[in-house]
């Protein structure tokens, strides 16, 4: 009789683990989207169904002031760490391997390993030479940070999709007498952009909920929808930040469900 092949599913007590880990994770996040709703102005009372909180929340100038920052710094970051990564990725693929590769992998993936508090305070000195040096307090501290910071978040996805992709591809149309950028542009890229299209949304979402590099190197004023979010904690909370807290989660499952739906026609 032929042995069935192992499979973790069927130990015991598996789909008890399985059980208590999901509702560790989702129930804490289920409970803030249902309590986004509540009409009572107390966090932890159900006071019935209303939408009164994302009202508050829409009403609320500062809410809106810090959306509208915070989608411009992710967006810049994203569209910056997407095309570094992407040179990144094929000058470190799309090559013969070559002494100091494995330390080009280490330098690239280096925010991933630091602790993110080490990088923020790094930024943060960084960023304030440059200030007394130049006198500028724009958000372009901001985004030259996040864009820092999401670099290797967006090379990952990108390096895999190229370490996937067969090489000889290029070759082919390199021997059809394609030049490089002709090869690239109409074999390689296309090919790739599942790899783009993942590596900048992993940024962008990234970017969108940062707080700590954030917190270090924002100027007065420049609070994006985290940092408010947490400053308003500080003080108290109220149920406007579920409803921003939804609205948040909202959007992150969306651009999933883009992304999900887009590589899935696209393969």
């Amino acid at each position: 009789m032929a042995e069935r092949a192992f499979s973790a599913t069927r130990l015991p007590g598996f789909a008890t683990v399985a059980i208590v880990v999901f509702l560790a994770l989702y129930a804490p996040i289920i409970t803030l989207v249902v309590f986004s709703f509540n009409d009572a102005s107390s966090v932890a009372v159900w006071g019935g169904f209303s939408w009164r909180w994302y009202q508050v929340a829409w009403e609320n100038t500062l809410v809106k002031e810090a959306a509208v920052r915070s989608l411009i710094i992710a967006t810049s970051a994203a569209l910056i760490a997407t095309t570094v990564a992407t040179m990144a990725a094929l000058g470190t693929t799309r090559r013969a391997a070559f002494r100091g590769q494995t330390a080009i992998y280490v330098i690239i993936n280096q925010p991933l390993m630091v602790p993110e508090i080490v990088t923020a305070v790094a930024l943060l000195i960084f960023f304030a030479w440059i200030k007394v040096a130049t006198g500028y307090q724009g958000l372009g501290y901001l985004i030259a940070a996040h864009s820092a910071f999401c670099i290797p978040f967006a090379y990952l996805p990108i390096r895999a999709r190229l370490e996937g992709m067969d090489l000889s591809l290029e070759t082919a149309a390199a021997d059809l007498y394609a030049t490089p950028w002709q090869a690239f542009r109409r074999v390689t890229l296309p090919l790739l952009a599942p790899g783009i299209i993942a590596g900048a949304m992993l940024a962008f979402v990234i970017s969108l909920d940062d707080v700590v590099i954030t917190e270090f190197v924002k100027s007065g004023g420049q609070d994006t929808l985290p940092t408010y979010m947490l400053g308003q904690i500080r003080r108290a909370v109220t149920p406007d930040v579920n409803a921003i807290s939804t609205a948040l989660l909202a959007l992150t499952v969306i651009l999933l469900t883009a992304f999900f739906l887009l590589t899935r026609k696209r393969n």
